[in-house]
Parts: structure tokens; sequence; C-alpha cells
């Protein structure tokens, strides 16, 4: 066998942690998998994974030849990328994760414009409003709505996302106007209904921020009469008249200027989160990667996202 494709292997099998995953990641079947670990074992002379019928964990002495591995490869990676060209030429597939409701707002334009100058990339995008983990999934730029604390992940600020408070005029004519941040409350007289985000933690509490002095926040327990993790499916039931959603700026503005949803508590703000592109801090980092992400933070820098009424 080849050690260097065994090695691969291993690599892998040690980030994922799993012989199937391994196999589903490189199109391999999970006997051959098996296989590579067990001739790279008989190389090597020592035991690379505790094995039992439900899982695998490396052993002590396959965690410190794997650390070791994966730098010689990375080293060698950089070294034949650099000989051949490829750092210095956009080309081979850029994998991308994307929040849903961006993936077509904000971000289709860019890639299309980045696509026209670079011809020989192919661009696969996965659409998921859940955080991905960039080694398990071979994604190769995540954009996140977050403050970041991964140390193993680099980071480019895009822009920031800020969130407002909206509502369907028919809604409003028929529960009133909140007028204080209080008037959302669920135990308030005046109560609202509310459209929540399911991915946010917890969802039926929202934090509650002055536009003018960011510092002045409150936080208020209210009233779910509905919840989802897709940010389009809160718009949609606002536009419906079900009740108060916290969306972000640039995608409720479009329905507030068509008079379909009306802005509430407009002195007061949901939150606001910074947009990232997020990509694996390694030494060995394909030139495609770096040049999209400078295009991204070039393009929001020209083309900036707004932000307020």
């Amino acid at each position: 066998m080849d050690k260097f494709d065994c090695l691969n292997v291993f690599i892998r099998t040690a980030q994922l942690g799993s012989f199937t995953a391994t196999a589903n990641a490189l199109n391999l079947t999970q006997s051959a998998v098996s296989k590579k670990i067990a001739w790279l074992e008989q190389q090597v002379g020592f035991a690379l994974f505790h094995r039992n019928s439900r899982k695998i964990a490396l052993t002590p002495q396959g965690d410190e030849y794997a650390k070791h591995c994966e730098q010689v490869l990375t080293d060698m990676l950089t070294i034949e990328t650099r000989l051949r060209g490829d750092r210095l030429e956009v080309r081979g597939e850029l994998r991308l994760s994307v929040p849903s409701v961006m993936v077509t707002q904000l971000l289709a334009e860019p890639i299309s414009a980045f696509m026209r100058q670079h011809p020989a990339l192919i661009v696969n995008v996965s659409v998921s409003d859940r955080q991905v983990d960039l080694i398990d999934s071979q994604t190769d730029v995540a954009i996140r709505v977050a403050n970041l604390s991964d140390s193993r992940y680099k980071a480019r600020f895009l822009f920031n996302n800020t969130a407002v408070f909206l509502a369907a005029p028919a809604y409003l004519a028929r529960q009133g106007r909140p007028v204080i941040p209080d008037d959302l409350a669920k135990h308030h007289p005046s109560s609202h209904l509310c459209l929540t985000y399911s991915l946010m933690r917890p969802s039926h509490q929202w934090t509650v921020y002055e536009a003018a002095v960011p510092t002045n926040k409150a936080i208020i327990p209210v009233q779910e009469v509905f919840t989802s993790d897709s940010a389009e499916m809160l718009l949609k039931m606002a536009t419906l008249g079900h009740g108060i959603a916290a969306l972000p700026h640039w995608m409720a503005e479009p329905h507030f200027a068509s008079g379909v949803l009306e802005p509430v508590l407009p002195e007061y703000q949901a939150m606001s989160l910074p947009m990232h592109a997020v990509f694996k801090d390694d030494a060995y980092q394909p030139y495609r990667i770096r040049v999209f992400v400078d295009f991204l933070v070039a393009y929001f820098n020209d083309n900036p996202v707004r932000q307020s009424f």
C-alpha cells in the first residue's frame, strides 16, 4: 500500500473519530479504511486506535503520531502547492457554509462576481443556520453571525448585523403598538405575541438595547406564539400578522419601504452581532480561500449593509 495515502486516511480518521465517517468523507468503503489503518499499524509497530463494537479512540502512541503526521503532511502540501503554482491561481473547489437568509439576499451577488473573475473555480455552497465544524465538514469558509471564540479558526470581519423589531400593520391595528420594551414582556398587561428564533438560547428572552445608548439594555421574557430556526419563516409569519419579530434590518428594510411591515420600538434594537468570514488556521492555505475572503471583505466595504432606519 501507499504509505502517504494511508497516513491521509489515518489523519482523517483521527479528526472524525470514526471509520464510517472517514469512509463517507473520502468516498471509500469502511473495509478499505480499516485495511489502510491496519497496514499502517503493522508498518509503525504499534496500535493507533483502541477499538470496540461502539467506537474507536486514539491510543497514546496514536495521538502523538497523529500530531506529528498532520504537521508533516501539512508541510508537504505547502511545498507541493508552492512548487506547482496553485498558490498563484484561483482554481479547484471552494466549499462555503452560509446562513439561509443571507445566501440569496447578501451573498449571491458577490459569489457571482467572484466566479466571473475566476472561471476555473468550482463553488460549492452549503446552506445551514447551524454552525458547522469546518474540519469535519471539509468547509473552506463559513459565514457566521457571532462573537467568535474558537482559536482553531481565523476570521475576517464583514459587517455588523443589527436586528430590529417589526410587525405587520394589521397586527399592530389589532393588538396595539408597543411604546416601551416592557410592553413585550410576557406578564405585562399589554403583552404582545412574539415570533422567536429557536437557535437563540433561550429563545423566549429578548435582549433590548437603546439605539442611542447601546450599553443600556434590558432582558425581556416574551410570550412566544411561534418559533423557528428559519429567519425567512419568521419574516413570513410577521407579514401574515401573527406577531412581533426581531430580524436583521437589511432583511426587513424592503418590507418597510413597501408598507408590508412596520418598525416597532424604533428607538430600540434587538441585537447587533458581527458577521465574519471564518476559515481554518492552517499553515497550508489554498490561494482560492485567501483571495475569496479578501474579495468578500472588500465587497462589503464598498457595499455597506444598511443598519438603521
